[in-house]
């Protein structure tokens, strides 16, 4: 009698090798989602961002926390918005950047890939503004005595302050911890594995001051309507009057192309390039597995 021993799941994370084959094929099936529920998906994204921005916002309002401790639990707060659209499920801009090594692999096309990344760039920006909408008409920017009203005003005028070019490197150096973070999510095999392992590089990047734009999508428009809601300003700091409409498409167009050279370039492409399937032959012709 012939006896069929069912396959026991691993509990190990997938290698570097195999993240890559499931990044290329999320690609594909990004590529071939209908235009209604990727622009939902997108919607998602942006909206989780947003919560954890605001998240972020509420637990750095207290100014008794040192430099340190505020930066430390600002970057935990913040992880929620990753965790939501890992998680959860949902498109989000930055993380797309690695469809570049589908590109690559001539599993999708670039025409295609340059769509997805403009719907769900806008979808994100309208789930963001949706967040933003609701966060003002919940009062939640009066905790801390109004607190994190003016504290929301400070992050924006920070992030539109700096010259374009340092905004520009500020968003590749955001990209590439997201993207990692992205791509350990990808070798995750539980929802705690996804959780623990995104932490670091996400909490990294929020501490470091860099620039993602779907975030900022919810970061400036909040501190612009925070302006504009007569919220105290913030007394010492980036001045204020340059949270503004010129000022939020200031940062978004750097933070935007920034993020797309540091997870295409320097996380996608080059994750391609050691792990894609070309690099199964040496450089001699045999296989690389070979003894």
């Amino acid at each position: 009698m012939t006896q069929h021993t069912a396959q026991q799941p691993s509990v190990n994370a997938l290698t570097p090798a195999q993240v890559e084959e499931a990044v290329d094929a999320a690609a594909e099936k990004k590529v071939r989602t209908p235009l209604l529920r990727l622009v939902v998906s997108a919607m998602f994204a942006g909206a989780f961002i947003g919560f954890g921005a605001l998240f972020f916002i509420v637990v750095t309002s207290d100014s008794t926390l040192s430099f340190a401790a505020a930066k430390l639990l600002g970057g935990l707060a913040f992880c929620l918005g990753l965790v939501l659209v890992l998680c959860c499920g949902s498109e989000l801009f930055t993380g797309n950047s690695l469809m570049v090594s589908g590109v690559a692999e001539h599993r999708i096309g670039f025409g295609e890939m340059l769509v997805n990344w403009l719907v769900v760039w806008l979808g994100n920006l309208a789930g963001a503004l949706i967040a933003v909408f609701l966060v003002s008409m919940a009062g939640i920017l009066d905790l801390n005595s109004g607190a994190a009203g003016t504290t929301a005003i400070a992050v924006a005028a920070a992030k539109i302050a700096p010259g374009w070019w340092t905004l520009f490197f500020r968003g590749i150096l955001c990209n590439i911890f997201v993207c990692l973070a992205v791509r350990i999510g990808f070798a995750a095999r539980s929802v705690a594995d996804k959780v623990v392992g995104i932490l670091l590089p996400i909490s990294a990047f929020v501490a470091c001051g860099f620039e993602h734009c779907v975030a900022n999508m919810f970061f400036l428009p909040m501190g612009f309507v925070a302006r504009l809601s007569g919220y105290a300003l913030p007394s010492s700091g980036a001045d204020p009057s340059v949270v503004g409409v010129p000022g939020i498409l200031y940062n978004l167009s750097a933070a935007t192309l920034g993020n797309i050279v540091g997870g295409a370039i320097f996380v996608g492409l080059a994750y391609w390039f050691v792990q894609g399937h070309h690099a199964d032959r040496g450089i001699f012709g045999r296989s690389a597995d070979a003894d």
